[in-house]
C-alpha cells in the first residue's frame, strides 16, 4: 500500500471512529432493547457466571453469549457505564468499516474502496447500529468476514480461505443463532447456482470446515444444553428463533414495503441517489446492464448478498429494523462504483458535511431523546430506597432500564388475572415477559411498599386499600413515587 494510500486510510478510519465514539459516554441506555442486554451484561458480571445470560436472577436464552463477553470484558475494563457498553459496538464498527475497505480495494481498487468506506461510515444505519447497545454491528461484522472469506477463497482458487468462512460463521452463529450459519450458507449457495458453479459446494473443506465451526460456534450450545436441558432448547430455539420467524412479534410491521423503507433510511443521505442512478443506467442501457452482472461475478455476488439478505428476512413473520443491516456492506461497494464518475472532491466535502451533522445530532437530539427513552429518570427516584422495602412499577410500560441503572429489583404491579395471562409459557410470545410481577390482590399482605407510576395515576383510588398512608416521595418529567404504609 503507497503511504498517500495509508494516509487516506487512516483518514477514513479516524473518520469512523469519530463517528462511532462521539458522545458515548452521555447516551444513557434505551428501553426497551438496550437495557435487557445491558442488565443482562451487569447481572452476569455480578455472578461470576460468564456461560448463563441471566436477568432478574433468572437464566435468560434470548441471545447467545458473545456480546455479553463484549460488554463484560469491556465492563471490565472500564466499568460499568455508557461508554463500556457502547464500546463494542464501536469497535466491531471500525474493524467492519476496515473489511470494506479492503475488500473493495482487492476488487476495485483504493479509490472505489474509499469510496465506499466513505459512504458506509457516513450512512445513518452506521452511526446508529454502530453506536447502539444491541448484537447488530457484531454480527455484521462475522458476517461479513463470512461472506468476504469465502469469495476471496473462491476467486483466487486459495480453498484455505474456506476454514476462515467456517471459522467467522461460527462466530455470528455464537452472536446471534443459527441464522449467522444458515443466511451466508443460503446466499453462497444461490450465488454458486447462478454461476452454475454449484460443483464448488463439493470443494468448500466440509470436513476440516465444519469441525472448526462447531467447535467456535457450537460448544457453547453444547454446555448450555448440559447446563440447561431441553429448557435451553425450547426456549432459545423454540421461541427466540422459530416463534420470530414464524410468528409476528409486531404485527403491524408485517408488510411488503417495510425494509423498502428501511434500506432509504438507513441508507441515508445516499439511497436516494443510488436509486435514481440504478434507474437511470438501467434505463440507458437496458438488458445490457443486467446481463454484464450476471457475466462479472464479483458484480453477482454482491447483487446476492444485498438483494438475497432483504429477501430472506421480508420472509420472515418478524421485522425488526436492524435485520437487513447486513445487506448495507454490498450496497455501499455497488454504489461506490456507480458515484464513481462523480466529482470526488465534492463527494469527500458531502461525506464530511454529514459526519459533522451526525456529530451536532448527538449532542442536540440523540443525548435528550435517549434520556427520554431509558429508564435513568426514574432510577433516580428509588436508588437510595432501602432494599427490605418492596418497589412496584405501576400503571406504566415496565422499563427494564429502572432496574438496570437502580440496581433495584422493581416488580411489575398488575392484577391477579393480568400477571396469569402475561405469565412466561414456553412457545409463545410471552415467554419474554421475564420481569417479576406482583398481584395487586396481595398487597393487603404488604406492611409497607413503593409505588413508582405515570404522574397523575390515582394511586390511593385504584389500588383500595384501607387504613394506609400516601406519601408523595419525589417526582421527575413523567413519574411519581409513592410511600404506601400503615395509617398511624
Amino acid at each position: 500500500m503507497a503511504q498517500s494510500e495509508k494516509r487516506d486510510f487512516l483518514l477514513l478510519l479516524t473518520f469512523g471512529a469519530i463517528i462511532l465514539f462521539a458522545a458515548n459516554w452521555s447516551l444513557t441506555v434505551t428501553d426497551p432493547v438496550e437495557s435487557n442486554y445491558a442488565l443482562t451484561a451487569k447481572e452476569m458480571l455480578a455472578s461470576g457466571d460468564y456461560v448463563s445470560p441471566r436477568i432478574f436472577g433468572n437464566y435468560w436464552y434470548d441471545k447467545p453469549a458473545f456480546f455479553y463477553w463484549e460488554m463484560i470484558v469491556s465492563c471490565m475494563i472500564f466499568g460499568v457505564n455508557e461508554f463500556a457498553l457502547r464500546f463494542p459496538a464501536a469497535v466491531m464498527g471500525l474493524f467492519s468499516l476496515s473489511l470494506l475497505y479492503f475488500f473493495t480495494r482487492r476488487l476495485y481498487g483504493h479509490r472505489t474502496a474509499l469510496l465506499a468506506g466513505g459512504l458506509f461510515a457516513s450512512s445513518v444505519s452506521f452511526w446508529y447500529v454502530g453506536k447502539a447497545v444491541i448484537t447488530d454491528m457484531t454480527l455484521f461484522f462475522f458476517m461479513s468476514a463470512t461472506m468476504v472469506s469465502f469469495y476471496l477463497g473462491y476467486e483466487s482458487k486459495k480453498r484455505a480461505l474456506y476454514y476462515a468462512a467456517f471459522f467467522f460463521a461460527g462466530l455470528a452463529v455464537l452472536t446471534k443463532g443459527p441464522i449467522g450459519f444458515l443466511l451466508p450458507g443460503l446466499l453462497l449457495l444461490v450465488y454458486l447456482v447462478l454461476r452454475k458453479d454449484a460443483k464448488e459446494l463439493l470443494r468448500l473443506r466440509w470436513g476440516g470446515g465444519m469441525l472448526l465451526f462447531l467447535l467456535v460456534g457450537g460448544s457453547w450450545y453444547y454446555i448450555m444444553y448440559k447446563l440447561h436441558g431441553a429448557d435451553f432448547l425450547g426456549t432459545f430455539f423454540g421461541t427466540h428463533n422459530f416463534l420470530r420467524a414464524t410468528v409476528s412479534e409486531h404485527p403491524r410491521d408485517d408488510v411488503w414495503y417495510y425494509y423498502i423503507l428501511l434500506f432509504f433510511a438507513g441508507f441515508f443521505p445516499w439511497s436516494i441517489v443510488f436509486i435514481l442512478r440504478t434507474a437511470k443506467r438501467l434505463w440507458q442501457e437496458k438488458g445490457a446492464l443486467l446481463r454484464r452482472a450476471f457475466e462479472e461475478r464479483d458484480t453477482l455476488f454482491l447483487l446476492v448478498w444485498a438483494l438475497g439478505t432483504i429477501l430472506v428476512y421480508q420472509c420472515m413473520a418478524t421485522k425488526y429494523p436492524t435485520y437487513t443491516f447486513p445487506s448495507i456492506f454490498p450496497i455501499a461497494i455497488l454504489a461506490a462504483r456507480l458515484f464513481n464518475g462523480f466529482n470526488r472532491k465534492r463527494m469527500n466535502i458531502l461525506i464530511a458535511a454529514f459526519g459533522a451533522l451526525y456529530l451536532v445530532l448527538f449532542g442536540l437530539v440523540a443525548v435528550p431523546m435517549c434520556r427520554e427513552r431509558s429508564g435513568a429518570p426514574a432510577a433516580a427516584l428509588v436508588h437510595d430506597l432501602p432494599a427490605s422495602v418492596p418497589i412496584l412499577s405501576y400503571a406504566r410500560d415496565y422499563s427494564v432500564g429502572n432496574a438496570f441503572y437502580s440496581g433495584k429489583n422493581i416488580q411489575c404491579l398488575q392484577s391477579r388475572e393480568q400477571v396469569e395471562k402475561n405469565a412466561p409459557v414456553a412457545g409463545t410470545w410471552t415467554a419474554t415477559n421475564i420481569m417479576p410481577f406482583y398481584a395487586i390482590e396481595d398487597l393487603p399482605a404488604l406492611g409497607e411498599f413503593y409505588v413508582l407510576c405515570r404522574k397523575g395515576t390515582p394511586v390511593a383510588k385504584e389500588l383500595s386499600l384501607e387504613n394506609r398512608k400516601f406519601t408523595l416521595c419525589g417526582s421527575d418529567e413523567k413519574d411519581e413515587l409513592w410511600h404506601i404504609a400503615a395509617a398511624k
